[in-house]
């Protein structure tokens, strides 16, 4: 089961993975020794499912979704087939029979699964995950065309938006609209059986808390079926104040465990965010969780892992365990009580155990905070005060030095928890053992394992070469590591790994004084489709001056020569582009 939570508002810090030298694809200064406020991106735009004066929680289809996922479905997309609910087998099965009406619909489908099967990523969750990202982000038919710019877009969702007018031609071509208003009326009824559940959990949640429904203005948290994707593949995403979750029902039920989760972060994050300047004191455990089985979010981003730490240790204190507690009847007579207080006791200890195993699981994954905010929880449930009014003296009144000491010595299991958000599903190999090396400064052991990767004709030969290159650049050989860029350009699909190869090939341009060709390579990176600032800011620097190695000059000689015209300039020492 596969649970993906897409934060699109976070500023992750990138390490200097991405350094061919210190005063180059820097992070901006910080403010904080000026006293001023960082400068923040400016928040994404909603998706265009998002009504403006909408409703703050809704449950809803939506036509763009399904007709991304009718595409996918007729060009191979056959996950979780066998669990789904029967309307997606009879759908499948009128596409199938209107693509074969005319020589029109059979060309538009070959073309769109042309376009789907040359865009696979190895790992199933995230390929799938691509297209949801862009179809949240797609206005509905017969347009079908991006609801905002093309920087605006989810970065994930740029890989794939140039199936929008295959896509078009398509649903044309097997009237797909007509497919889809002749099942309106099952996604109807599984809306509406969904309802009850859905406003159940929220309701539950949020007593839970001691936290009014819709507590915030202008926040939207949505639930989006769509029968004809995995029942085992939930997506969510979270993109600024809106938060959206893309599930398959069947028979009336979804992942509600899931769905809850991503609605407390609609309840935590902004109690938390408003606190985040005041947790700069929880750094030191960034480094107990070095080694964890964590996505690099959650070991590099305090904040985001203090709030993941708090939603685990809720579910904890909050899951069904199974265990029937006995409640003992106010008439009991006095010499029966004290067997009917046993079984309680005993029936209270077997519930609290299994809570507990599930925090010890939590810890393992890497997630070090959940024991204190379950052991904060059970104070929070004996007091009237909300969580609102108590989360401050929960974050304030951690004893760090205390925290570090219990966390002393803890092992961390080999794998992460199988819903972390954006989890690396396993221990690092491969191509991410591969970038690890990088950062600890090992490029003989990360080329070797890209090496491995290119000779396996694995799906990512564009990520192994620019790995490769990185680690050619740190030991100066700087031929092998043009070579290998110009590869990761011919291999590699993804924007922002393809526009860093163009900033190196500058770069190595600049060195060897050819200056024209690397501006030609600067230019074309500002073309990527990749919308990060440090790109743009890399590449539009490189296009004012000619990029030039430190000069080191020596002790005897000020005049020391200028560096060779084939020395390579400094390596990036960390990961690739995130």
């Amino acid at each position: 089961m596969r649970f993906f939570l897409y934060f699109t508002r976070s500023s992750i810090v990138t390490t200097a993975a991405l350094l061919l030298a210190c005063s180059s694809f820097a992070q901006q200064p910080s403010n904080a020794a000026s006293g001023q406020a960082p400068k923040m991106p400016p928040p994404p735009k909603p998706p265009a499912l998002v009504e403006p004066g909408g409703p703050s929680i809704s449950l809803q289809t939506s036509e763009a979704v399904f007709d991304i996922a009718a595409g996918l479905n007729a060009c191979g997309y056959d996950n979780g087939l066998a669990e789904s609910d029967p309307v997606r087998e009879h759908i499948r099965e009128q596409i199938n029979q209107a693509s074969q009406q005319s020589v029109e619909a059979r060309d538009a489908r070959f073309h769109l699964c042309e376009f789907i099967n040359s865009h696979r990523l190895a790992e199933t969750g995230r390929d799938l995950a691509q297209y949801v990202s862009l179809a949240l982000y797609v206005t509905p038919p017969p347009e079908l065309a991006p609801s905002v710019e093309m920087q605006d877009l989810p970065p994930d969702s740029t890989q794939v938006v140039d199936m929008l007018p295959l896509l078009r031609a398509f649903s044309q071509a097997v009237k797909l609209h007509t497919i889809w208003v002749e099942n309106r009326s099952v996604y109807d009824e599984q809306v509406a059986r969904l309802h009850d559940p859905l406003t159940r959990m929220i309701t539950d949640t949020n007593i839970y808390l001691k936290m009014p429904v819709s507590s915030y203005e202008d926040r939207r948290f949505l639930v989006v079926i769509e029968p004809l994707l995995s029942p085992a593949e939930t997506n969510a995403r979270v993109y600024g104040t809106n938060y959206v979750v893309v599930a398959s029902p069947v028979n009336g039920r979804i992942n509600m465990s899931e769905v809850r989760h991503t609605y407390l972060h609609y309840e935590i994050e902004p109690l938390l965010y408003a606190r985040a300047t005041a947790m700069d004191r929880l750094l030191p455990v960034l480094k107990v969780v070095r080694d964890a089985p964590l996505d690099f979010l959650y070991r590099s981003d305090i904040v985001s892992l203090v709030i993941e730490c708090m939603i685990r240790a809720i579910e904890a204190r909050t899951m069904e365990t199974g265990v029937e507690i006995p409640k003992i009847p106010a008439n009991t007579a006095h010499s029966e009580l004290d067997p009917l207080y046993r079984a309680r006791n005993a029936a209270l200890q077997k519930d609290d155990a299994l809570r507990e195993q599930l925090v010890s699981r939590d810890m393992a994954a890497g997630f070090v905070l959940t024991q204190y905010f379950y052991e904060q929880l059970i104070q929070f449930e004996r007091s009237p005060a909300s969580l609102k009014e108590s989360i401050g003296e929960m974050v304030y009144g951690m004893d760090v030095p205390q925290q570090m000491t219990k966390l002393k010595g803890i092992r961390f299991a080999e794998e992460g928890s199988a819903d972390v958000v954006r989890r690396a599903s396993s221990k690092p190999h491969g191509l991410d053992l591969a970038e690890l090396d990088l950062v600890k400064g090992d490029p003989a052991n990360a080329a070797s394992l890209s090496e491995t990767a290119l000779k396996q004709h694995t799906a990512e030969a564009g990520r192994a070469n620019f790995i490769l290159a990185r680690a050619d650049l740190m030991t100066g050989k700087m031929e092998e590591a043009e070579t290998a860029l110009r590869e990761t350009l011919r291999l590699s699909s993804d924007p922002r790994m393809l526009a860093w190869a163009h900033i190196y090939l500058g770069r190595i341009l600049d060195v060897q004084e050819k200056r024209d060709e690397a501006i030609v390579e600067y230019k074309a990176a500002l073309e990527m489709r990749d919308t990060q600032p440090d790109t743009r800011f890399a590449a539009e620097n490189g296009m004012k001056q000619p990029f030039a190695l430190p000069h080191h000059a020596s002790s005897e000689d000020d005049d020391s020569d200028p560096p060779s015209k084939t020395q390579a300039p400094p390596a990036p020492s960390g990961s690739r582009p995130q």
